[in-house]
């Protein structure tokens, strides 16, 4: 839970203005008196009614804004740790891709151990562990200081799907990416769909190792249906599980865009579809 409740609206002027009306009711109960008094309740009456009423109205405004700078500031808040939440998200998929990468790649030799497989299994290893501790000190420095001039990524978009399809094949996966004509798709739901391919392939890369990928994107009327299916574990192949963390959260990013995310075993393999509404006319 977000320990950043949001502020509650509320002025001191209202108990003021309750206990001067009830003193005014009380002294209007004196109408009728003969007498001084009689003169000069009225002309009290009246002055404290007018000086109640205008320190009322400047102690609310004064409430008022009071309550709308906290309210900024509890929305800057929010802002600042949804946004470091977004990049913990990505810091995550980043890791998890590499490490995955990484971890398939050095075990896929073990098939094909001749000297130049190795040497090709050691390059693309270094490769992928620079590029991700270059990505990882980047958004770490976002993290520890968010006014940091440094660059971010750009958005992912479609056109990123074959590079991360050549990622894979590079770990070992035997990928397979076919698509149809998606049309117009929004910049959020083409992130959406990168991340589904990233995951899915992760995933199989931890589970499943050197296995057949198929991955699909097409669209289905409204919606872009994103699928990535694996033939079943290698042959000797140990899984590597991870903290279950990866599925969860692409559930999260995909529900919070009012999609589905169904992952079911099917004939040794695993299936993973996200299926994702997207309002860009054609």
């Amino acid at each position: 839970m977000n320990s950043f409740e949001r502020p509650t609206w509320s002025s001191r002027a209202v108990p003021v203005v309750l206990v001067v009306v009830a003193v005014l009711i009380m002294a209007m109960c004196t109408v009728g008196a003969e007498g001084p008094a009689a003169r000069v309740i009225p002309v009290l009456i009246g002055g404290g009614a007018a000086a109640a009423a205008a320190w009322a109205v400047r102690r609310w405004r004064a409430d008022r804004a009071e309550y709308e700078r906290r309210l900024t500031a509890w929305a800057a808040t929010e802002a600042v740790l949804a946004e470091r939440l977004r990049i913990a998200r990505d810091l995550h998929d980043l890791v998890s891709h590499g490490l995955g990468s990484i971890t398939v790649r050095a075990a896929a030799t073990r098939y094909e151990p001749g000297p130049e497989e190795m040497r090709s299994a050691l390059d693309d290893i270094e490769a992928t562990s620079r590029e991700t501790t270059a990505e990882l000190r980047r958004m770490l420095t976002v993290l520890r200081d968010p006014a940091s001039p440094e660059p971010r990524a750009p958005m992912e978009g479609l056109e990123a799907l074959p590079e991360i399809v050549h990622g894979a094949r590079s770990a070992g996966l035997r990928v397979s990416l076919t698509g149809g004509d998606l049309g117009e798709v929004s910049p959020g739901v083409q992130v959406a769909v990168c991340r589904t391919v990233r995951e899915g392939l992760a995933n199989t890369a931890r589970h499943a190792g050197p296995t057949d990928v198929a991955v699909r994107v097409r669209r289905d009327g409204p919606h872009v249906v994103v699928s990535v299916s694996d033939s079943g574990p290698a042959e000797g192949w140990r899984p590597d599980p991870g903290a279950g963390h990866g599925l969860a959260g692409l559930r999260e990013r995909v529900t919070s865009l009012d999609g589905t995310l169904t992952t079911e075993h099917v004939e040794g393999g695993f299936h993973l579809v996200a299926r994702i509404p997207d309002d860009v006319r054609r």
